[in-house]
């Protein structure tokens, strides 16, 4: 049914029908809940577009993705990131439009969504110390939640994030607490504020062990298996190995696991994984005796928090910024044991 039909059916004016379903005040209450009776037993769902022309408002978010970035949009996380954000838009009435541009367009980017009215708010992915999106987002008056924080932003704005820090150095006092004094770190890009926090946590655990900080177990780069993989057969190669790798993602884990098999070693008795792991929808960390020892994270619901934070965000701009700070949960798995005993050998 459309807007025609239903004005018909009510015998209203399109207008009055299109008012009592967007809130306007001008409408009696008794009208605008028979007009959304109506509209619930008729399953009308108003055209958006139509929506935005009547409330100035365009019922979209944006998410926009730098080349920089773009292994994010195809990476597994981003993907249950973006399943969450949309159920919460779509319980909202929003859609959502995913923009990827050059390094040096989001600027523009942004300023376009902003002077064309195409988005009513933004999510900001990825974001980098003293990220300079967040200045231009505040000065064009475009309504904006963080996934992730930036350090050395001082403004206030609204953000969801994982305590990084604290299950990297968790992490890291685990392996140590195993015996492993050659722990590695498999890390993600450390021109992302999280790969910095992350490796915060590892070094600050290392001192407090009293192991030593040795830049060749430690890496940085895009977080695929095939990253995970590469970086640990390096590291295996050297003539002191780690007895132990800590990795950024369950997807990185999954590369190091592959590097053992190759050389058949067997995790958590040779040589043991932990790992970040985001609870993804489609690669699991085993059934009911998780593979990976992880510190986990469900990105899926981070994603609907993050939508529904900013819809707040949209439906009132002036509001008190809001911050979470989420927990990551440990979890015991197959992939983590005592340091092999060299000695014997």
């Amino acid at each position: 049914m459309n807007l025609k039909e239903l004005s018909s059916l009510l015998g209203l004016s399109q207008t009055t029908v299109s008012r009592a379903l967007n809130g306007y005040p001008e409408v009696s209450e008794k009208t605008r809940a028979r007009v959304v009776k109506a509209a619930q037993a008729h399953a009308y769902s108003p055209n958006t577009r139509a929506q935005g022309l009547a409330t100035g408002h365009s019922k979209c978010i944006g998410h926009v993705i730098s080349v920089s970035d773009s292994a994010e949009m195809v990476n597994p996380i981003f993907g249950d990131f973006m399943a969450g954000a949309g159920e919460t838009y779509a319980a909202h009435g929003y859609d959502m439009m995913v923009t990827r541009v050059g390094a040096q367009d989001e600027a523009d980017t942004y300023l376009s969504l902003k002077a064309r009215g195409a988005v009513d708010g933004v999510v900001v992915h990825a974001p980098r110390r003293n990220d300079s999106r967040l200045a231009l987002l505040d000065k064009i008056d475009l309504p904006y939640v963080v996934h992730g924080r930036s350090t050395g932003i001082k403004r206030p704005y609204t953000w969801l994030d994982v305590n990084n820090t604290r299950a990297f150095s968790e992490a890291t006092s685990y392996l140590a607490s195993l015996g492993h004094r050659r722990i590695a770190l498999i890390n993600g890009p450390e021109t992302m504020d999280f790969a910095i926090r992350r490796r915060s946590g590892y070094e600050s655990s290392l001192r407090f062990a009293g192991l030593p900080i040795d830049p060749a177990l430690m890496s940085t780069g895009e977080m695929t298996e095939g990253y995970g993989h590469a970086q640990a057969n390096a590291m295996l190669d050297m003539d002191n190995p780690p007895t132990a790798f800590l990795a950024a993602s369950i997807i990185c884990a999954a590369g190091i696991r592959r590097a053992l098999d190759e050389r058949g070693l067997r995790p958590g008795k040779d040589v043991s994984i932990a790992t970040f792991d985001d609870c993804l929808s489609y690669f699991g960390n085993g059934g009911d005796q998780p593979i990976f020892t992880a510190w986990q994270s469900s990105v899926r619901l981070a994603g609907a928090a993050v939508a529904q934070m900013l819809i707040d965000r949209i439906q009132a701009p002036n509001a008190t910024h809001i911050n979470e700070l989420w927990e990551a949960e440990f979890v015991a798995g197959t992939s983590t044991g005592p340091a092999p005993d060299h000695s014997k050998d």
